[in-house]
């Protein structure tokens, strides 16, 4: 079985951390994360630091410092992100903010904590707009040349194939899945076509987990999935509820959002096949994740029949979705 994090040693962990100048006391604690090992470690009289090591082969270095330069470039100017630290031994280093050794990267992080958003509160879904609209003028700025780009194509298609081709679909559910899948991403694809699409640099996950409240301000974290993309992509995540509340939280958003940026309605129409390709997505990467031991602990109830007939359920319900009208913020900005 492969186990990409399997010589992930916490010898090799502490030894990284003292490679890029730090004085780790070896305290080591594992935070919730599945695609990368993300440790809180010990600093001899220095705040707790978090250490994110990247797992092998996922992204390239080049994508791993676009990353680290735009949520620097986002903290230079005030919005607040959890950005990388500087290693102040640099001999080891591909660059200031990562360090590889014996097949691991590494990058280190400020220990920040907030508190969870409330989707219910417009207030802060203002607040969050006004942050977003920030970091999306930034993305219009300079846009990405080595992350890879949200299309139907890369989330959809590709992410379909993944889950035909990883035996985790039961047999009597492949021609259902095949059916509803190739449908919605047909139509899908239409509505991508129609309309009017700028690609910027976006966070790319930004749904609520990835936003913490601090001192009454947004803040940003986990920019490990940040791609090109439709500013859309970083909006539909935020709304919830009934088709009148999510309206409702959609205004709020782009009321901040466009003090900063212009907000992008002609990308309404999209929210639906961004919900879809998500779905596609997530099916797709516990698929392709499933040999990593730490995947089937998590998530054992993704090899379950009941999980695929839910999902090919879900992608009906998102074919019928694909219809509705397209949501419409003129009476309430």
């Amino acid at each position: 079985m492969h186990q990409p994090f399997a010589n992930l040693t916490p010898d090799l962990m502490l030894d990284m951390l003292e490679l890029g100048g730090f004085t780790v006391d070896g305290r080591l604690t594992a935070l919730n994360s599945y695609e990368n090992r993300v440790i809180l470690a010990g600093v001899e009289d220095q705040p707790e630091i978090v250490a994110k090591f990247y797992r092998p082969e996922r992204w390239s270095n080049e994508q791993i410092l676009e990353e680290h330069t735009f949520t620097q470039r986002l903290l230079d100017a005030e919005v607040e992100v959890v950005a990388p630290q500087a290693f102040t031994q640099t001999q080891h280093c591909i660059a200031s903010t990562l360090i590889e050794h014996e097949g691991y990267r590494l990058a280190v992080f400020p220990k920040r904590w907030g508190q969870p958003i409330e989707l219910d509160n417009l207030n802060q879904l203002e607040m969050i707009g006004r942050v977003l609209g920030r970091l999306h003028a930034m993305g219009m700025d300079e846009t990405f040349q080595h992350r890879v780009t949200f299309t139907p194509e890369k989330f959809g298609w590709q992410a379909r194939q993944i889950c035909l081709q990883s035996d985790m679909i039961p047999l009597e559910l492949i021609p259902a899945y095949e059916s509803v899948s190739e449908q919605l991403l047909h139509k899908i694809d239409q509505q991508w076509s129609a309309s009017e699409i700028f690609n910027i640099s976006l966070h790319g996950d930004f749904h609520p987990g990835n936003i913490l409240i601090r001192d009454d301000q947004p803040l940003l974290v986990d920019f490990d999935d940040c791609v090109s993309g439709p500013a859309i992509q970083d909006i539909w995540m935020l709304l919830s509820g009934d088709h009148e509340l999510q309206l409702q939280q959609l205004a709020r958003i782009a009321k901040g959002y466009s003090m900063f940026c212009h907000f992008p309605m002609s990308e309404l129409g999209l929210i639906e096949c961004c919900r879809s390709l998500r779905m596609i997505h997530y099916a797709a990467w516990l698929s392709s994740r499933w040999n990593d031991p730490a995947f089937p602990r998590a998530f054992p109830w993704f090899e379950s029949p009941r999980f695929w007939s839910d999902h090919v359920l879900q992608l009906r319900e998102q074919l019928a979705a694909m219809d509705l009208p397209v949501p419409s913020l003129a009476h309430l900005l």
